[in-house]
């Protein structure tokens, strides 16, 4: 009887073990799969795996590579272009009296990603590039699949995604292209997606007197909101295509505001150009 009653006590302890290995077990891939790509970025109510590598075109090469576009309507370029840059917290600090030197006049800065992230070198970029004489502006890392575009919306105007009418202060941005987490289009339809970026533009507009900026591909575009035409009569267009020409532009726009055509190039950070001279981008600035 003795014996068993120590074969049962026996028999529990093993059971026990066997579930606290499991337990374990479990424990770890869950680790394990929160930490992957495609799913960190949402867990924990948006924390993010690599936001300082999460920058205005930091997937578009890998997607779409650098060439001559092919056909498809080349979009208008008007016959002064005004040179600036894009940079984001994997440039660091910048040398903003060099980069005057070497001819930008405005600069975007990002601030934030999703609803966790603000830039560590936002007010060092933010500040000096306006400092030197640029014109600047700020823009948000969309992550659409994290939480609703007017949350984001608000979340980028309060750390430092606002806009003022002084004529050196650009529209913030909304910087939306390929999910560098998981699916292309963030899990969304193209009608999700458009539903998206309208909640964010709309709430940014209620808050600023401003639309933001749209800043994408053709080819992103077309994928992921049907090749919408839903913006181009409120929403100016900054058009990424690393290439000679601007080539095709999405649904609506006939030209584009400003054209990132360089991912490197003579200043930090990416290579723009604004679709006018300076008086132009002040006139845009000042809205």
């Amino acid at each position: 009887m003795s014996h068993g009653g120590l074969s049962v006590v026996h028999g529990t302890g093993s059971a026990r073990t066997r579930l606290a290995l499991l337990a374990g077990l479990f424990v770890t891939l869950l680790a394990l799969v929160l930490t992957a790509p495609g799913t960190a970025h949402a867990a924990g109510g948006g924390r993010l795996a690599h936001p300082d590598l999460d920058w205005m075109g930091s997937t578009v090469r890998a997607h779409e590579g650098s060439a001559r576009p092919a056909g498809g309507g080349a979009a208008s370029l008007l016959a002064t272009q005004t040179p600036g840059l894009d940079v984001s917290n994997y440039q660091g600090s910048v040398d903003w009296a060099a980069t005057w030197a070497a001819g930008a006049r405005f600069a975007y800065v990002k601030a934030t990603e999703g609803v966790s992230y603000t830039s560590p070198s936002f007010a060092q970029q933010y500040n000096g590039s306006y400092n030197v004489g640029m014109v600047r502006g700020s823009y948000h890392f969309a992550l659409p699949d994290v939480s609703a575009g007017a949350t984001q919306a608000d979340y980028f105007i309060a750390h430092g995604g606002g806009w003022s009418a002084d004529g050196r202060t650009l529209p913030g941005a909304l910087d939306i292209e390929y999910n560098p987490y998981g699916a292309t289009c963030y899990g969304l339809s193209a009608s999700g997606m458009v539903g998206w970026i309208s909640a964010f533009s709309n709430e940014y507009h209620a808050r600023t007197g401003r639309y933001p900026t749209i800043y994408s591909t053709t080819s992103w575009w077309t994928q992921c909101t049907g090749n919408s035409a839903a913006f181009a009569g409120t929403n100016a267009l900054w058009i990424a295509r690393y290439s000679t020409a601007v080539g095709a532009l999405p649904a609506g726009w006939g030209y584009q505001t400003i054209w990132q055509f360089a991912d490197s190039g003579t200043f930090p950070g990416d290579q723009d150009r604004f679709n006018g001279a300076q008086d132009r981008l002040q006139a845009y600035a000042a809205g």
